[in-house]
Order: structure tokens, then sequence, then C-alpha cells
């Protein structure tokens, strides 16, 4: 009989550090710059990449302090049920909050770390450096290949 992955059994509140930090597919589309729509609470992704991101391997090359250096880096915990929306639809912590299956891309279905890049869902390629974009300019840079289910006011 086959085991029950532990994203399937175990709440979040209940999970590991290392269970719920394993979640995390490595797309780094968290890293991506948000616009948010003032008036129809639409959020926008942009491909401008904080300054942290590996672009290669879409890893954070500071991970640890990185909230000492990006004071408004998020950094999810279980408890944050309420502040999930601005994840991209695809986000493991979204998907298992919300009682769904990890796409079977995700590295913990696959046991492939580079399963999330061979799908095409992480940045890897498309981002630039928010150190090479005027912060007025992001609007420039919104992408359309990341999606929220918060709405979108061009809907």
């Amino acid at each position: 009989m086959a085991e029950i992955p532990f994203w399937e059994s175990v709440a979040p509140k209940d999970m590991s550090r290392a269970q719920w930090e394993s979640l995390c597919d490595g797309c780094a589309r968290c890293c991506l710059h948000k616009l948010e729509d003032a008036y129809g609470g639409g959020i926008y992704y942009t491909e401008v990449a904080c300054h942290l991101l590996d672009e290669t391997s879409c890893q954070c090359t500071r991970y640890e302090t990185r909230q000492e250096i990006v004071p408004d880096c998020v950094v999810l915990t279980p408890d944050q049920r309420e502040n999930l929306a601005w994840l991209p639809d695809t986000c493991a912590y979204r998907l298992v909050d919300a009682g769904k299956p990890l796409p079977e891309w995700h590295p913990l279905v696959t046991g492939d770390t580079q399963s999330v890049h061979l799908a095409g869902m992480s940045v890897r390629g498309r981002t630039v450096s928010e150190n090479d974009v005027e912060e007025e300019d992001f609007e420039e840079h919104i992408i359309r290949w990341v999606t929220s289910s918060r709405p979108d006011p061009e809907s």
C-alpha cells in the first residue's frame, strides 16, 4: 500500500520546518516584483527580480539573512494563510492550503529538483535584476505568464 505524501496528510500548521520549506518548488516567482492595482486590487507580476536572486539556480543568494538585507521580503510561514493570494496559482503553499494536489512537475512529485525548470515553470532566463530597472519603470516590465487568483481589473 502506498504511503500518503506528507503534503496530503499533514496540515500546514503541523508541518516541520523542513516539510514546510520543501513545499517550495524553486520557481522563484515570489522573488519577482509585483504591482497592485489600487482600484481593482489586481496583482501584476513584473519580470523584475530581487537583486538577491540567482537567476540561473532560481535560489536566493542570501536566503538565511534575506530579510535583514531586503526588509520587505516576505518569509512565509504556515500561519499566514490569509497572506497567500499574491503567490502564483501554481504555488504549493497555496495549493496545499486549499487541499489541492501538487502539479505533476513539482520536485516533491518528480523527485527531481530540476523538474520545475524543465517544465518551464520557473523564472530561469526570464528576469531582469531590480538593479537594472528604476522603480518608476516597473510598470513597463509587467508580464502575463504568472497567474494569481486575485481579481484582475481587466477581466
